[in-house]
């Protein structure tokens, strides 16, 4: 079979699965979440097993350590990833909710109400947690999931996938609302991007590179995710105290993630007694340092190179940050204006009139005031998990949940009247 014919075959399957998901109710489409949650747990052996597989192929195939990093599955994170789906089972059921609802003077009763979109494309790299998230999270929303994971996590996604399949022939949902596009061909990337009329929706999830790939070839309409080029500015007016570990947690709790921060910005009035105090803690912990003249005159014995204008607007997804001095929160905002990717932005003060004035600048999915960049995520948030993290502005915006992952129908109800 050629690309086309697997994905147009795959997409027909899930549509016609995905009536079963249609007549499901809330609570069965739950229990349903619960279900795959528990059988994840109960052969967590078998999972770690091929995610070894993966890890083996990465490590010959000399991955970085970011990619290692997101790849690899471990028995915590594994269970993160059940208790994942078991959050979403526990959310309120984004179906059948009422937007709007009113009567026309002719009597007609006009009510909005929340849908699925019906069947989605995810198109995503080497994360195999986002397998389990994306299926959870389109399920709970009365989706059906077309999955097109790497080649690098193959192993991993398809043990996952057959988890979650059998898990639900247990339930009144046809396993056929998962379906898993073979990741060996390439060109079943873009015979997903152009199944138009097959598939509702794709969305990608992974590298700046990833994205602008699928949002330039599809025809099939598309969420853009982000790439994150974060920053976290330390204002003149900041608690210092609170500063050192926001920033240490931004950058380094975990790199790999689109949520990390890229480039400390610190006002140039506090910038001689905390630029040294930020960047030797920012050393000891790891991370390679690139600045700017001002910075790194104010380095002293601590390692940092000359901030190129490559390094202002890269998303390193490694131990590895930008730290220039601004001079006010303007300064900061334009900075972040020119190489940001309008994902997450944090401001570190005690001003209240500096952080409004920051968050009115910032053009941004999400604002962090006093707090790390890392919290811009679905679970984080209480969404039990995300499909994504949106920078565009139709639709959905930052973490998506289950709200996100619906539309609209209209409901027109009459007594016999005809139009005039």
């Amino acid at each position: 079979m050629s690309a086309t014919e697997i994905i147009n075959a795959l997409a027909d399957s899930a549509r016609a699965a995905a009536r079963t998901l249609n007549v499901a109710t809330g609570a069965e489409r739950a229990a349903a979440l619960n279900v795959i949650a528990d059988a994840i747990t109960a052969r967590s052996a078998e999972i770690i097993a091929a995610n070894e597989e993966d890890m083996v192929r990465a490590r010959a195939a000399d991955i970085n350590a970011s990619l290692l990093d997101r790849l690899l599955l471990t028995q915590a994170r594994v269970e993160g990833i059940a208790n994942g789906a078991r959050q979403v089972s526990q959310l309120p059921d984004p179906l059948g909710i009422t937007l709007r609802h009113s009567t026309l003077p002719n009597g007609i009763d006009l009510q909005q109400i929340t849908v699925p979109f019906g069947v989605i494309g995810m198109v995503y790299e080497a994360r195999p947690n986002v397998t389990v998230d994306a299926a959870v999270i389109l399920l709970m929303s009365g989706n059906a999931a077309l999955l097109r994971g790497s080649s690098s996590a193959a192993s991993s996604n398809q043990i996952l996938v057959t988890v979650m399949r059998d898990a639900l022939k247990s339930t009144k949902i046809s396993p056929d609302v998962i379906q898993l596009i073979p990741s060996d061909d390439r060109d079943t990337v873009k015979a997903l991007l152009n199944a138009r009329g097959k598939v509702d929706l794709v969305i990608p999830r992974g590298s700046a590179s990833l994205i602008r790939m699928v949002v330039d070839e599809s025809t099939v309409p598309t969420i853009e995710t982000g790439a994150g080029v974060c920053h976290v500015y330390i204002d003149e007016f900041a608690d210092l105290e609170k500063a050192v570990p926001i920033i240490i947690n931004s950058k380094v709790q975990r790199p790999s993630v689109c949520n990390a921060a890229e480039t400390l910005l610190i006002h140039k009035s506090i910038a001689k007694e905390f630029a040294p105090i930020a960047l030797k803690a920012l050393h000891d912990a790891g991370v390679v340092l690139h600045g700017d003249s001002q910075t790194l005159a104010l380095a002293g014995s601590i390692p940092i190179t000359a901030a190129t204008e490559s390094n202002w607007c890269t998303e390193y997804g490694t131990l590895e940050m930008n730290v220039a001095i601004v001079d006010s929160v303007d300064a900061a905002s334009a900075h972040i204006t020119k190489y940001g990717t309008q994902h997450t932005e944090a401001i570190v003060t005690e001003n209240k009139a500096n952080a409004q004035r920051f968050i009115a600048l910032s053009d941004c999915a999400a604002v962090m005031v006093n707090t790390s960049t890392r919290f811009t995520d679905g679970e984080q948030m209480g969404f039990g998990a995300e499909i994504g993290i949106s920078n565009q502005k139709l639709h959905a915006r930052g973490p998506m949940g289950l709200e996100a992952m619906t539309t609209t129908t209209w409901i027109v109800t009459g007594n016999g009247q005809i139009r005039s």
